[in-house]
């Protein structure tokens, strides 16, 4: 199963795929920063960020796309911005009908590291390990959007979680959720569960 991360927002927009293998296996296939001028107007950023997410989506076809679930901050102005790329991302997908999951920050960190409060250094560390990677990506927003595709593919028992009925779910989820119960069932009964 190929998923596509995305680490929403106005100026740098993070991209990550990965490919989602039997017994939970994770390879790493691309990462990129999608951008826009901080000097252009509002609807042209918007434009430009809405075509990079929809060329990336066109070139790699993924059978789900995971995002970052926009929460409060204190800057509005950076929260508008982070929403406005989250949902180009989810229009984006939903108009080549790909399935969407949004992950907090917390949820991503808490699947990547067991931590929910991990620092940002500690997230990169176990994204290299995960996808078995020799450097960090970088900038941070293109590590965060592998974070989160990783952060996806593990959840528990596979795809089947968060509210989705199968009936929703492309052969691809259906096929990693059979081999994610799998493998859990079978690191349970190796731990004498």
């Amino acid at each position: 199963m190929i998923i596509l991360g995305v680490d929403p927002g106005l100026t740098r927009c993070g991209v990550g795929v990965i490919e989602a293998g039997a017994s939970r296996r994770l390879s790493f296939i691309h990462v990129d920063v999608v951008r826009s001028d901080p000097h252009a107007s509002q609807d042209l950023r918007l434009l430009a960020i809405y075509d990079g997410l929809a060329g990336k989506l066109d070139r790699f076809a993924p059978d789900a796309v995971s995002i970052e679930r926009v929460f409060a901050q204190s800057n509005r102005n950076t929260v508008l911005g982070t929403a406005q790329a989250a949902g180009l991302a989810m229009l984006a997908a939903a108009q080549r009908g790909i399935p969407v999951a949004l992950h907090t920050p917390t949820e991503a960190k808490l699947a990547i590291t067991g931590n929910g409060q991990a620092h940002k250094i500690q997230v990169e560390r176990m994204v290299m390990r995960f996808l078995n990677l020799n450097a960090r990506p970088t900038p941070p927003d293109a590590a965060d959007a592998l974070a989160l595709a990783i952060c996806h593919a593990l959840r528990p028992a596979g795809a089947l979680q968060g509210g989705e009925r199968e009936e929703h779910l492309t052969e691809a989820q259906r096929e990693w959720a059979k081999a994610a119960q799998k493998a859990a069932h079978a690191h349970s009964v190796d731990r004498g569960m």
